[in-house]
């Protein structure tokens, strides 16, 4: 087995969500970890992948906003530090499949499904090899007990239900 070192400046770990019933709110997770370990890169049937994210790290471009994310209206970081991801399968081919996987937030675990691209190999002008992927899915926050909101004068709820998860991946073997 090969282990595969995450690029960070290379990478990351976004989202988005519905505001006012208008807009969109787009954030990230400044501090992530992984694990990334298959026999070829090109085969994840056998691999072992495992990221974590420091939840108290989330940046959405407004303090005050991401300190009230952190606090326990939502993610709660102080009890629930880390939000986790771990492979349990992959369907499909090796350019485009599906990454399927536990994802824990609050002590809370569901199933998601990552819809995966290969973006493919090249090699860097330092001759190292880069792997690229882009990995998205939709969840409902509600599901892992991300139930804060308040209702609008006109109408509607400030925050959204559905949450895009866009997760962007260059990965060096080691």
């Amino acid at each position: 087995m090969t282990t595969y070192a995450i690029d960070f400046r290379h990478s990351s770990i976004n989202f988005s969500i519905k505001h006012m019933m208008i807009s969109k709110i787009h954030g990230g997770f400044n501090s992530f970890s992984g694990h990334v370990q298959m026999e070829q890169i090109e085969d994840f049937k056998n691999a072992e992948i495992r990221f974590d994210l420091d939840v108290a790290s989330i940046n959405t471009r407004d303090h005050s906003r991401d300190h009230h994310l952190v606090s326990a209206d939502f993610f709660d970081a102080d009890r629930y530090p880390k939000i986790t991801f771990i492979k349990t399968a992959t369907e499909g081919d090796n350019k485009n499949f599906k990454l399927i996987g536990d994802l824990t937030i609050k002590d809370l675990t569901k199933e998601v499904v990552f819809d995966v691209i290969y973006s493919g190999h090249v090699k860097s002008p330092w001759n190292t090899d880069a792997y690229g992927f882009s990995c998205t899915t939709l969840l409902n926050r509600k599901n892992f007990n991300l139930t804060y909101n308040a209702a609008l004068e006109s109408g509607g709820v400030l925050i959204g239900e559905d949450v895009q998860i866009n997760v962007e991946l260059a990965l060096n073997p080691l």
